[in-house]
C-alpha cells in the first residue's frame, strides 16, 4: 500500500540498499546499489517520480568479486555501470537499463567508488576514492594513463566522531558553468555521526576544486536522530527544475536492516552553491513501501528480490510452476538464497518438501557463521544456529510449513503440518547484534532459504508480512 512520509528525509527504498547511484533520462529515473557478494548483482530499479521504485533486472550475472558503490550513468545513448570488485574497477553497458547488459570489462585500475565525468570536449574521466581520477577512452571502456590526485577533501573538525577520514564516492554534476563534486567522508558506519556528504566545485574537471561554504551538506549530528551515518550522496534533478540529494543511512536501533536509501531536497543559493534545508520540510510524496517479497514461484526465473550469497554462478536450482527447488550443499558450504526484509517486525513463511538425506531450512542470515533459523529433515523439525542444531521435534513427513517471526530483533520459530496449526518451538534468538558494527562486511540480516545434505529441497508459497505490535505474539 502506498503511503507518505511527513518530513524529509524520506525513505524511498527501505531495507538494505546502500551506496545509491541514480540517473535521470527524460522523465525516467534509474537506480542501482552495492550488491557485495550476492548474485545476481547490481539490481536496477525504475521510477517516474523518485519515490516509487520497481525492480527491472540485474546488470551482473557472473561473479567478479565483492561489488560495492557503483556509478550508473547514461552517456550518448548508452547506459554504463562502473563498479569496484576484486581490487579493480569494472564496467558493464546496455542500451536499455532492463538489459541485457554486457559482460563485465576490467578497467585495470584500483581504488573504489567510481564516478564518471565528461567535459564539453568529450574528454571522459573516472573519479575515484582518495580524491583521485584517471582518464577514460572515448568509449568509456578502458583507461588511459595513470591515476592522479586532484582533490584533498574537506577538513571537518577533528573533535567530530567519525570512523575515519575516508574520502570516497565522488559524483560529478555540471550546472551553470561549474562542475560540482559531491563526495562522502567520515566512514560509512561506526559512530552514528560518522558519515557525511560534502561538496566542492571547479570551472574545469582539471581543478582546482573549491570546498563549499555549506559543508557538510548532510550529516547526522547526534545519535538521538532517527537516521545514523547519513552519507554517500548523488544529486538528481527533475524535469520541473527541482533538485534532490539521494543517499543512504542506518536507522537508529535497527542497524540489522542495513542502509536505507533516503532522499531530501536541496536548494541552490545566489552564490551558485547548493545546500540542504536547515528547517524540516513537509513531504507529501507517495512512497512504494518497499519491494514486494512474497513469491509463489510461478515464473521460470527468479523474481528480482532474490539473490544467492557467495555463489559464483547461477546454478544449482530450478524455479517455476509453483516451486523453487534447491540442490543441497554441505552445511559448511551453504550459499543461501536471500531476500531483504524492511520492517521492524515481520514474519516469513514457506512450505517445504524434501528428498531423502536433505534438510530444508528457513533462517535469518548475515554472513557464513552467523545464521539462525528453523529446519526440517523429513522426520523432525529443529532449530539451528550455524551448524549447531537443537530441539528436535518429531513430525509426520511430507509437506510442512516453516515460519520465522522477527519482532524487533527477538526471533520466534514455528512449524505447521497438514493436521496441525502453528506450533512454536521453545528455542528462539535475539539478533540485534547482527550488523556491520559488530560483524563487519557492511551487510544486513536477510531472510534465507537453503538446503543441506545430498538431495534437493522444494520450497513453495513464500510469504512475507509486516507485523503490527498487536500481532507479534
Amino acid at each position: 500500500m502506498n503511503h507518505t512520509n511527513d518530513t524529509f528525509p524520506v525513505a524511498i527504498l527501505p531495507g538494505d540498499y546502500p551506496d545509491p547511484s541514480v540517473v535521470r533520462v527524460g522523465e525516467d529515473y534509474y537506480m542501482t546499489h552495492s550488491s557485495f557478494d550476492n548474485m545476481p548483482g547490481l539490481l536496477v530499479l525504475h521510477s517516474r517520480n523518485l519515490t516509487e521504485w520497481e525492480p527491472i533486472g540485474h546488470a551482473v550475472h557472473q561473479r567478479v568479486g565483492c561489488i560495492m558503490a557503483p556509478e550508473l550513468i547514461w552517456y550518448e545513448g548508452l547506459f554504463y555501470i562502473y563498479f569496484p570488485a576484486d581490487r579493480t574497477n569494472w564496467v558493464v553497458t546496455a542500451e536499455s537499463p532492463a538489459g541485457p547488459w554486457s559482460e563485465p570489462i576490467n578497467l585495470s585500475v584500483g581504488l573504489i567508488d567510481p564516478g564518471h565525468a565528461a567535459d564539453s570536449e568529450g574528454n571522459r574521466y573516472l573519479f575515484l576514492s582518495e580524491g583521485c581520477r584517471i582518464r577514460l577512452a572515448s568509449d568509456g571502456l578502458s583507461t588511459i594513463g595513470e591515476l592522479e590526485k586532484v582533490y584533498e577533501g574537506w577538513r571537518y573538525p577533528t573533535e567530530w566522531r567519525t570512523e575515519g577520514f575516508y574520502l570516497e564516492s565522488p559524483k560529478i554534476t555540471y550546472r551553470n558553468g561549474y562542475y560540482y563534486m559531491t563526495s562522502a567522508q567520515g566512514g560509512t558506519a561506526g559512530p552514528a555521526t560518522s558519515h557525511m556528504i560534502v561538496s566542492a566545485r571547479s570551472e574545469s574537471l582539471n581543478g582546482p576544486w573549491e570546498n563549499s561554504p555549506y559543508n557538510p551538506i548532510v550529516r547526522t549530528e547526534s545519535r538521538a536522530e532517527r537516521w545514523w551515518s547519513k552519507g554517500h550522496g548523488t544529486l538528481v534533478d527533475t524535469p520541473d527544475g527541482s533538485w534532490y540529494v539521494i543517499y543512504h543511512a542506518y536507522e537508529k536501533d535497527f542497524l540489522t536492516l542495513g542502509r536505507y536509501t533516503l532522499m531530501e531536497p536541496i536548494q541552490w543559493e545566489d552564490n551558485g552553491w547548493f545546500r540542504a534545508s536547515n528547517e524540516p520540510k513537509a513531504s507529501n510524496l507517495p512512497l512504494s513501501g518497499g519491494i514486494a517479497l512474497s513469491d509463489n514461484f510461478e515464473q521460470e526465473r527468479l523474481a528480482p528480490q532474490w539473490h544467492f550469497f557467495g555463489r559464483s554462478s547461477l546454478t544449482g536450482y530450478d524455479v517455476g510452476g509453483g516451486n523453487l527447488v534447491l540442490q543441497a550443499l554441505p552445511a559448511e558450504s551453504i550459499e543461501p538464497l536471500l531476500c531483504i526484509p524492511y520492517h521492524h517486525a515481520y514474519e516469513a513463511v514457506v512450505s517445504v518438501q524434501l528428498e531423502k538425506a536433505t534438510e530444508g531450512r528457513l533462517s535469518l542470515f548475515y554472513k557464513p557463521g552467523f545464521q539462525c533459523g528453523i529446519g526440517f529433515n523429513g522426520s523432525h523439525v529443529f532449530s539451528f544456529r550455524d551448524q549447531y542444531r537443537s530441539e528436535y521435534t518429531k513430525v509426520d513427513g511430507g509437506l510442512i510449513q516453516l515460519r520465522i517471526v522477527n519482532d524487533c530483533h527477538d526471533v520466534d520459530l514455528y512449524y505447521s503440518t497438514a493436521v496441525s496449526s502453528w506450533i512454536k518451538l521453545d528455542h528462539g534468538f535475539e539478533m540485534s547484534g547482527f550488523h556491520n558494527n559488530v560483524l563487519g562486511k557492511f551487510l544486513s540480516l536477510r531472510i534465507a532459504l537453503d538446503a543441506v545434505g545430498v538431495g534437493k529441497a522444494s520450497f513453495s508459497h513464500f510469504i512475507y508480512n509486516a507485523l503490527e505490535k498487536s500481532e507479534r505474539l
